[in-house]
């Protein structure tokens, strides 16, 4: 689904490479390509957020065809995730990164990247964002960058790029090759809260409970006083980690 030695293109300013990606794709493009921006004016988020978007961090979107329904595209959300924090414990060591539903990388518990995906049928577009130089503050969360974390530079958005692309080559692998199972097993040595007290936002509506587990299909379970519950699309709240 995701080739990750398709070829960069860079840009030193742009509205968002999401929407870049997007226009490309509306216009009738299909090949393979990574779009990856210095500095964005207008990136976005899940659900339509604002994306701090700071000079010195990854902020990279991939654009290509796919014939999959939206069901397995959506596990490319995990694929990634995976795949950044291996790169992020390249620099950093292990134990640092755990990974927060549904598309959080997390270093020390702090936010320090992001995942979004777009799907317009016949094409997506895997967007991410990792924090390096700098983290965005004054948001719904605690947040870092890799610079906050070794206390030393980070690495160029470039050079960390090519760092990533075979940990992205092997879970996209592992996903197109053996299904979602090993990457489900990966993510939850890593998962982020689980078994804690949380609250999960479906829109105006929360629902409590126990983080107890990731279903086959990506969803989260939640353990709650009514029984299990597995939930598609939502944001977590932790009331204890």
């Amino acid at each position: 689904m995701i080739d990750a030695d398709a070829p960069i293109e860079t840009f030193e300013e742009i509205d968002s490479t999401v929407l870049e990606a997007r226009r490309r794709a509306e216009r009738g493009q299909r090949n393979p390509v990574w779009l990856i921006a210095k500095r964005q004016t207008a990136g976005r988020g899940r659900r339509g957020r604002a994306w701090a978007s700071l000079e010195g961090n990854l902020l990279a979107t991939y654009l290509g065809p796919t014939d999959h329904p939206p069901a397995d595209i959506a596990l490319l959300g995990f694929a990634t995730a995976l795949a950044i924090a291996d790169a992020i414990d390249g620099e950093l060591g292990a134990a640092r990164t755990t990974l927060k539903w549904p598309n959080d990388v997390m270093v020390d518990g702090a936010k320090a990247a992001g995942i979004l995906i777009d799907n317009g049928g016949s094409w997506l577009a895997l967007a991410f964002g990792v924090n390096l130089a700098s983290s965005p503050k004054q948001i719904d969360q605690p947040t870092t960058s890799l610079a906050e974390a070794l206390a030393a530079a980070a690495p160029a958005p470039l050079v960390f790029f090519e760092r990533l692309r075979p940990h992205l080559r092997h879970w996209f692998g592992q996903l197109q090759r053996v299904g979602f199972e090993p990457l489900r097993a990966a993510w939850l040595a890593r998962a982020h809260g689980l078994g804690a007290l949380a609250r999960v936002a479906l829109g105006e509506a929360t629902v409590e409970g126990r983080l107890t587990g990731l279903s086959s299909r990506g969803e989260l379970e939640l353990g709650t006083p009514s029984g299990r519950r597995l939930i598609a699309a939502g944001d977590v709240i932790f009331t204890v980690v």
